[in-house]
């Protein structure tokens, strides 16, 4: 059935299999799978530490590893050392710096007449609390700045001197005057770049928000509806719109303890804004 060579062979393998023991790669044994995806963690989550530094969290969690360990594992996983992760990009400021940062914007709204009017609003980033300044149908550098005091003074003493930096687009109204309102109470103005209005991203997000849930639902008549309809909508979304990024709370519920606990029997009730456009829900027993 087979030529000796053949049964040669197969011997030769039996015996090559029997004494060749398994083999193992050079240097140290693998990480442990939950060791790796811990430094990889704190690589993330810090962006300022560099593998000493995450060896010494280690140590204080009580986990056995030499920094060599870490280095090799943020090497393989294509990690650049603390001075090239750290960003600077212009999220990681925004967040950093939420609770001291006031942006102002201009948004237009035509009306059903085929005139256009502009609304001049301020929203703060750590609680996306929206002020509304004031609605015209020509923004000039004079009424820019008086309007910009508005929101100054419906601010506290406290959130009036937390103010850090003003972030605003380059528009002509927006001039050394409207720039002075703000610099008297020791706040840094900060232009954002031609063309790259994601440097105002909170402030865009807002009016995108406003145009889709409000402006853009209702044919306006003039200055004095328009005002109507974002104040109102401003309320909203001060008052009981949640966010995301505030946990789902809304900006004016920051803070405040978490609704109580109800059953299957409480009703929802629904209360209208803006004609029925805007519906706001309650628990009542």
């Amino acid at each position: 059935m087979v030529t000796p060579r053949t049964v040669l062979r197969w011997h030769a393998r039996l015996v090559a299999r029997k004494w060749t023991h398994p083999h193992r790669g050079p240097g140290r044994p693998a990480k442990p799978e939950t060791l790796r995806a811990l430094v990889l963690r704190l690589a993330r989550e810090n962006d300022g530490w560099g593998y000493r530094r995450i060896h010494g969290e280690l140590l204080s969690l009580g986990r056995k590893a030499a920094a060599s360990t870490v280095w090799e594992i943020l090497k393989q996983a294509d990690i650049d050392p603390a001075p090239q992760r750290a960003s600077r990009s212009w999220a990681k400021f925004l967040t950093a710096q939420a609770q001291g940062i006031l942006a102002v914007d201009v948004f237009h709204v035509d009306t059903v007449f085929l005139r256009r009017l502009f609304v001049l609003f301020f929203v703060e980033h750590g609680s996306r609390r929206v002020h509304i300044a004031g609605v015209t149908c020509n923004v000039t550098a004079e009424w820019a700045t008086q309007q910009a005091r508005n929101p100054l003074m419906s601010l506290d003493d406290v959130r009036t001197a937390g103010i850090r930096y003003l972030i605003r687009d380059n528009a002509g109204y927006f001039t050394e005057g409207f720039d002075a309102v703000f610099t008297a109470v020791e706040a840094r103005v900060v232009p954002i770049l031609p063309g790259v209005p994601r440097m105002n991203a909170i402030a865009e997000r807002w009016v995108g928000s406003c145009r889709r849930e409000a402006t853009d639902r209702i044919l306006i008549t003039g200055e004095r509806h328009l005002r109507l309809v974002v104040d109102e909508y401003a309320d909203h979304h001060n008052e009981h719109r949640p966010h995301r990024s505030l946990g789902q709370r809304c900006p004016d519920g920051v803070g405040a303890p978490e609704p109580p606990a109800v059953d299957a029997s409480s009703r929802v009730i629904r209360r209208d804004r803006l004609g029925g456009l805007i519906h706001k829900y309650a628990q009542v027993a």
